[in-house]
């Protein structure tokens, strides 16, 4: 669904730019997470939103100054 736009330099270095860990998201990252939550290691998590966004949601989403 995203192949176009990961072979778009000039559109990820502004997704960078906004990215607190300067890069996008590896899909093994995402799938990390999801096998986490379906692993006995997260049976106290309940009703948990995860963010797995480089950092987005806890910064203000803009790049940083100059």
């Amino acid at each position: 669904m995203t192949s176009d736009m990961m072979e778009d330099e000039e559109l990820l270095a502004k997704f960078r730019e906004r990215i607190p860990l300067g890069r996008v998201c590896e899909p093994h990252e995402v799938a990390a997470v999801i096998a986490f939550l379906a692993s006995a290691d997260a049976s106290f998590v309940t009703g948990a939103n995860v963010a797995v966004d480089g950092g987005v949601s806890a910064s203000n989403g803009q790049p940083p100054l100059a």
